[in-house]
């Protein structure tokens, strides 16, 4: 099995002795960490436009000033109202132009893609390829819903395509493309080209997000000086970039082993932000700690928050491990891995599947699915764990030492919760 994840071998034997690794300094993110962050001016161009709309019912161009509204709120929020409100938008829009605006069909997939419904995206891009208007831009979402869905021929299909090397749009698929094939080396090469792009433009939001996702590259790849530095540069151009804030937490959680640091950090970013992973953060650190209170606590909100049914299938595969490991409940999980795998078949869905399998004690089941929808398919440290465990138990003991290597490899992502149950493999 290739090896994703190559850390020098002094971070793999001492990543969490306590305080060993210091790369963030709190003077360079702390003005950052104010709680006082503001949402008013993007309510008010909201209202602005709902002003008009009362006005002029049938100004179309009106409903998409305020979906693009919308959705900026609920891109700095984690609110996910605004994102359903942007969808009804859009599909009054289309309703309103008889679907004769590509446009407009494509934004509402764009929507649908945030919110986990791919199948029903994939169905909106091919009405809107249909008309041949802008169908470079179509087939690049063509290529982003096919490999959410797994259809990687189609997607290494449409990337072809598409294919322009001085093109930033084209560039950021290329490394997701070798990502998804566990060439985080070319992954990163092909980010840096982008990025680069995007620094040339001078465009705020692609540069903004280029940097957090090379940062996530670099820290994948054990850079984490690099990793640090792209999510300050980020902070630089919005001071309220909660994914980039979160970033930070992580190295302060993972690499430096400073928890309180950590809850500092998503403390602060949760009276902004609402998405419920984070929470799920929160208790892993508080689990980390032994701290039960905070534990207990965190869980209590996420399950609280994803109890809201307009997140539909954005929290599954999450909620098919918390079913799973902290509450004890495989058959819930099991009944949403399912789902998963119908509405999304990827190795990562399979592997939900598998890991409520082994749960639920049925390791045979559990183990033919790894053999027939997951091994080699995909590089990701916790399904290359849940894998390792599955094998461990069907008795697979020369597998089980491979991937013990490959997750040793990979524990700075996968976190020091992990270390203990690495080391019992």
């Amino acid at each position: 099995m290739k090896l994703r994840y190559i850390l020098p071998l002094i971070i793999s034997a001492f990543m969490f002795s306590c305080n060993s690794n210091k790369v963030t300094k709190t003077e360079d993110y702390k003005a950052y960490l104010t709680t006082t962050i503001d949402h008013s001016e993007l309510m008010a161009n909201a209202n602005l436009w709902t002003e008009k709309l009362e006005k002029a019912p049938n100004q179309f161009p009106y409903l998409s000033k305020r979906v693009n509204a919308y959705t900026q709120i609920f891109n700095t929020t984690g609110n996910i109202d605004f994102l359903i409100k942007a969808e009804k938008d859009l599909n009054s829009a289309i309703e309103m132009t008889n679907r004769k605006f590509p446009a407009f069909l494509k934004s509402l997939a764009a929507n649908y893609i945030s919110q986990h419904r791919f199948k029903e995206a994939l169905v909106l891009l091919k009405e809107a390829d249909a008309s041949g208007e802008k169908r470079n831009g179509t087939k690049k979402m063509f290529f982003d819903v096919h490999l959410e869905l797994g259809n990687y021929l189609a997607a290494e299909a449409y990337l072809k395509q598409i294919k322009n090397t001085s093109d930033f749009d084209y560039l950021i698929r290329l490394a997701k493309w070798e990502d998804h094939k566990g060439n985080l080396e070319g992954a990163i090469k092909q980010m840096e080209k982008a990025t680069a792009i995007a620094e040339a433009s001078n465009l705020k939001g692609i540069k903004q997000w280029s940097y957090t996702n090379l940062a996530d590259f670099y820290g994948h790849a054990g850079e984490i000086k690099k990793s640090y530095n792209h999510y300050l540069k980020a902070l630089k151009l919005d001071p309220n970039d909660a994914y980039a804030k979160k970033g930070i937490a992580w190295i302060t959680y993972s690499y430096e082993n400073n928890t309180n640091e950590a809850l500092n950090i998503l403390n602060h970013i949760s009276t902004y932000y609402k998405a419920p992973d984070y929470d799920l953060l929160k208790a892993e650190i508080a689990e980390y700690t032994n701290d039960k209170e905070l534990k207990s606590s965190a869980l209590n909100d996420y399950k609280s928050a994803v109890q809201n049914k307009q997140y539909g299938d954005m929290y599954n595969a999450y909620n098919v491990m918390v079913y799973n490991d902290e509450l004890l409940l495989p058959e819930q999980a099991l009944e949403i891995a399912k789902h998963e795998v119908e509405s999304r078949p990827t190795p990562q869905s399979y592997d939900l599947l598998a890991w409520s399998y082994f749960k639920k004690g049925d390791v045979e089941k559990a183990n033919a699915i790894v053999e027939k929808f997951i091994e080699g398919q995909t590089y990701e440290p916790t399904v290359l764990y849940h894998i390792a465990e599955i094998y461990k138990a069907a008795g697979k003991t020369d597998k089980v030492k491979e991937l013990k290597s490959e997750l040793v490899a990979s524990l700075y992502e996968l976190g020091p919760t992990m270390v203990p149950k690495i080391k019992q493999l």
